[in-house]
């Protein structure tokens, strides 16, 4: 059953469920509301009380006055009593106490027999059409079975329609047939003019090259050279040093790559190529291993080393020999002259005497005349900051200048 009422409000679209912001505007439509708010909770109160006073009443009614004689058990005196029979009151709105259920009605006729067919054989007919193929899928195969075409098409029921093609499919394959002859013709005289624009553009290409051939033929005949200026020759023969000089190093790096290759090459190799080649060089047997120079010294750890007020590392110099010193870093002559072809010798003279590292501006106090050879470590004068090294030494040039007879300690 359904229920209709003119006052229920129904939410069926979405703006209903959207929250509405109140603006100033909306203060008329708050009091409309304010009203009939009121006028739903009169309603809604009256029909509670004629729900609850109804059964009030009708109990208020029904009550009854009840004469008896009481017996005597327990010497009461009373002859007779008359009481007030009320009903018990019940609350209205208490929930029911009971659960009534409901008890499926008997039926008003016996039940329909059954009636079934008297066993016979099953025949191989009956056998075979109860045989229903299983699915077979397309897509998926879990247990990886081999299924046949005819058991496929089968289970998919194709073979069971009716084939029938289009007319129109002759009308298309022809229509393309033409299509195909048309566009074949069409692409080759496309090429065709393709390859004639080329042609021309080549000729004229040609063309143009042989008027400037002449034009140049001409020119020199008529002796009609433009003669370059100073400035242009002498940049044409800067750059031209320049490309023979990193020609020239270009050379000499190769050399000494393919030197350095040949080095490493026979250096890396392994003990078994240098047999092979011939190039191992077995040590006899009576040769010794070792410097006897360096046994039966009186030097080393044993020693002692040096006293402890000693802070000297070292006992003595590294290069104490001047041949030593003055063959050290020093490439040597005649060596590499078959390689190179003299050029080391060239290289070496420019590197001494290169004034690359020379300042344009000395610094003050120092001389500008070349320093002899250095033996030693490189040594620095203290910081002078008020002039008195630099006083003193005039004060000594004036008296040697002078010439008296006095001393200066």
């Amino acid at each position: 059953m359904i229920l209709s009422n003119k006052r229920k409000i129904v939410y069926c679209q979405y703006k209903d469920l959207v929250p509405k912001f109140v603006n100033d505007k909306d203060h008329y439509d708050e009091e409309l509301d304010v009203k009939e708010r009121e006028k739903i909770i009169e309603e809604t109160k009256s029909a509670l009380e004629k729900i609850i006073n109804v059964p009030l009443t009708t109990q208020c009614q029904a009550s009854k006055f009840i004469k008896y004689k009481p017996c005597q058990l327990y010497n009461s005196g009373a002859n007779e009593r008359i009481i007030r029979m009320v009903e018990n009151a019940v609350d209205p709105i208490e929930p029911p106490k009971f659960k009534h259920k409901k008890v499926p009605r008997a039926s008003d006729s016996p039940h329909v027999a059954v009636l079934h067919s008297p066993p016979r054989p099953v025949t191989v007919k009956d056998q075979q059409d109860w045989k229903i193929p299983p699915c077979i899928s397309n897509w998926k195969n879990p247990k990886g079975y081999t299924i046949p075409l005819e058991a496929r098409l089968a289970a998919d029921g194709r073979g069971l329609q009716e084939v029938r093609v289009n007319d129109n499919l002759a009308k298309f394959s022809e229509a393309l047939c033409v299509a195909e002859e048309k566009a074949r013709v069409v692409v080759a005289m496309r090429s065709k003019v393709q390859k004639e624009m080329m042609m021309k553009e080549k000729e004229k290409k040609e063309m143009q090259l042989r008027e400037l051939a002449h034009k140049a033929r001409s020119e020199r005949a008529a002796g009609q050279v433009n003669d370059m200026s100073s400035v242009q020759y002498e940049c044409r023969s800067q750059r031209e040093k320049i490309l023979e000089e990193r020609r020239r190093e270009r050379r000499l790096e190769e050399a000494k790559d393919a030197k350095k290759r040949k080095i490493t090459r026979d250096r890396d190799r392994d003990i078994s190529e240098k047999v092979a080649l011939g190039m191992a060089s077995t040590s006899r047997g009576d040769v010794m291993m070792y410097d006897q120079r360096l046994f039966n010294q009186e030097k080393g750890m044993d020693s002692g080393f040096a006293t402890d007020d000693v802070y000297n590392i070292y006992d003595k110099g590294l290069f104490t020999a001047q041949p030593t010193l003055s063959m050290l870093y020093r490439p040597k002559k005649d060596v590499d002259s078959d390689v190179y072809g003299g050029a080391d010798e060239q290289q070496l003279e420019k590197i001494i005497k290169t004034d690359r590292f020379k300042p344009d501006k000395a610094f003050v106090g120092t001389s500008t005349e070349k320093a002899g050879p250095r033996d030693r470590p490189g040594k620095f004068d203290e910081a002078d900051p008020f002039g008195l090294d630099q006083l003193w030494e005039e004060v000594k040039n004036n008296i040697a200048n002078n010439g008296s007879g006095c001393t200066v300690d």
